[in-house]
Formats: structure tokens, sequence, C-alpha cells
């Protein structure tokens, strides 16, 4: 390769005819790594004391050493490159069999497959099915309670008797316990003949049966069927409210009191247009 010198006269000082450092060769790790750029290796040669003439003799040479390796790797394996293709020779049923057992497997996998699926759906109906039953075992609790406290609270108001006006008359007190006893006794007075403690439980057992109807769901054909046993319980409640009202007669405290208890019953039920009624006939 060429080498730099300064130019200069032939009289200049023998100092000034030093040579320039020979450049050394291209590293091979320079064009090993995985992002080579051409045009970022020979940026990277600015540096370097070496004419374009020399740098491209240069990677010529090393070009063809390069390619002299790769004939020489070639030519002293090529018993093994043989030797290679040789035992290559007959895979093909090999491969075939490895397919054949795959196929195999993924029929197995696909039947399993089916299967997991054919149960999850099962286990899904069963589930839905347990569901269902367990709503109905609700349902039928449910409408089983209303009958009973349908059935209870006719029996206690005597609907459908001539007795229905006064709820008060025979031995339905003996179905209350002491504790209520003594409420009534406080309540009301010895000659009252409707008790307004009695009353008041009555329709709080309404209020109450009206609830499980509103949760159980009024559409439902036999609650739809239960609403003429409720309109009669309700109209009795109300007979038993106005004639309490009207007997609660007088201008004293009690009476003022007893008034006001009753129209906080009225209230209750949400029948204030009933009350209203039944204080125009007190009048």
């Amino acid at each position: 390769m060429n080498r730099f010198y300064f130019g200069g006269s032939d009289t200049s000082n023998s100092d000034d005819d030093t040579p320039l450092p020979y450049p050394k060769p291209l590293a091979r790790s320079a064009f090993l790594t995985p992002d080579f750029s051409p045009t970022a290796f020979l940026s990277s040669l600015h540096n370097r004391h070496q004419t374009l003439e020399d740098l491209r003799s240069e990677l010529r040479t090393r070009s063809q050493e390069l390619n002299k390796e790769l004939l020489d790797l070639v030519n002293d394996n090529y018993q093994d490159f043989l030797g290679l293709g040789g035992s290559l020779r007959g895979g093909e049923e090999k491969v075939e069999e490895v397919r054949v057992g795959l196929l195999g497997f993924k029929r197995e996998v696909d039947t399993l497959k089916d299967k997991v699926e054919g149960r999850r759906k099962e286990v899904q109906g069963l589930l839905e099915e347990r569901r269902a039953i367990t709503t109905e075992v609700r349902t039928g609790r449910a409408l089983l309670e209303i009958d009973s406290r349908l059935e209870e609270l006719e029996e206690r108001l005597m609907v459908g008797s001539n007795d229905a006006v006064n709820t008060a008359a025979d031995g339905d007190e003996d179905d209350f316990s002491a504790s209520e006893s003594d409420d009534e006794s406080d309540e009301d007075t010895p000659g009252s003949t409707i008790l307004l403690s009695r009353l008041r439980r009555r329709a709080q057992q309404f209020l109450y049966i009206k609830r499980l109807f509103a949760k159980t769901g009024p559409e439902h054909p036999f609650l739809i069927k239960q609403e003429e046993r409720m309109m009669r319980i309700r109209q009795t409640l109300l007979l038993d409210l106005s004639s309490a009202l009207l007997q609660a007669g007088g201008q004293d405290e009690f009476s003022s009191k007893r008034i006001l208890d009753i129209l906080g019953i009225y209230r209750d039920m949400g029948e204030s247009g009933d009350a209203l009624t039944a204080l125009r006939e007190r009048r």
C-alpha cells in the first residue's frame, strides 16, 4: 500500500521526510456485528491515513481471504457433508411416522375436548335447573306462608260471619299472648266494644301480607286468586275501624286520643279517604 509523506523542496530538513504511520489492518470483528452498516463503517475511518484506492485494495484482499477460508472449510468437511446427506436418506418414513402419531394424538385431544365441553354444558344445565328449583321452592314457601296468614287473619276477623263487626265478642282473646292482653288493658277501657290494640294488630298483619304479595309477585296465578280474600279482609278491617270511630264518643281526653289512634291505623293502611268518610258519618 502507499504511504503518505509531506511534500517539500529538496532543501527541506531530513526530519520533514518522516513517513506517516502505516495503517493497521482492518479488524475482522468490525464486520461481525449483527447491525453492520457499510456507511457507518466507512465513516469510522476518517482518521485512517490511507487513500481510498488503498482501502479498496485492502477490502478486496480481505474478501478473497474470506472466500478462500470458506472453500477450505468446505473441502475439509466435504466427507462430513456427504455423510450427513447419506444419514438423511430414508428419513421420510420417520417423518411420516411422527406425522401419523401427531394426527392420532390430535384426534384424542379433540375427543377429550368434546367430552369436556359436553360435561360443561351438562353441569351448566344442572346448575340452571337447581337455581330454578330453588326459586320455585322459595316461591312455594312464600305462597304457603301467605295462605296460612290469610287463613289465620280470616279466622280472627271472622270474615263472612254475622259477628265480623264485633271482633272482640267471643273467645278470640285466647289467641293473644299475655303481653298483648296487657297492651289492650292499657289502651282500652273495660267498656270498649272494639279493642283498639287488636284492630292495630290485625291491620299490621294485613299490611305484612300485602308486602308478601309484592315480594312474591302479585302476577302469580295463586295470588291473583287470593285478591278476593284480601278484599274481604280489607273491607272487614275498614268496617271495624269505622265502628270503632263511631263508638269513640265523648269529648274527653281519652276519646280524643282513641280517635287519633284509629286515624293512625287508617293512615298506616293508606285509607285516608275512608277515614274522612267515617269522620263525616260520626258527625
